[in-house]
């Protein structure tokens, strides 16, 4: 019965992911310097780069997703994204305990994410897709 909805469901799957994604890059984008200290304050290495790196991802790996192009490999790259930027920056093990809950939350928003994104990664971008247009 619910394979009826598999297309369609394929495609809202994609289209809540972008939602997230593709806000976040402009939002880099636009307080690019900003976005650069906050990933120094993180103690990475080359933030600049780093931001450069978040960008291209999060708007770029929107825009294939919307397309439903290479679903499988930008969902797989966004799912490795989004789990290291939850070790990075929501540490709620290592915050004082006034900021623990929200972190922990976040942390695990991530993580929850990253499993929708597996599942792309996993059964691709569905019939309504470059993907599937391509291979067709």
């Amino acid at each position: 019965m619910l394979t009826h909805f598999q297309s369609p469901l394929a495609l809202a799957a994609r289209i809540l992911m972008a939602l997230l994604f593709l806000p976040e890059g402009i939002n880099k984008f636009a307080g690019f310097s900003g976005t650069a200290r906050y990933i120094q304050a993180a103690g990475l290495p080359w933030p600049e780069l780093g931001a450069v790196q978040a960008i291209v991802l999060e708007v770029g790996g929107s825009l294939a997703l919307l397309a439903g192009f290479q679903t499988r490999r930008v969902a797989l790259g966004l799912a490795v994204f989004t789990v290291a930027t939850g070790f990075f920056f929501h540490k709620f093990w290592a915050v004082p305990v006034d900021q623990a809950g929200l972190q922990h939350i976040m942390f695990f928003k991530n993580m929850a994410i990253a499993g929708g994104l597996c599942m792309l990664a996993a059964f691709g971008a569905g019939a309504w897709s470059l993907d599937a247009r391509r291979a067709g």
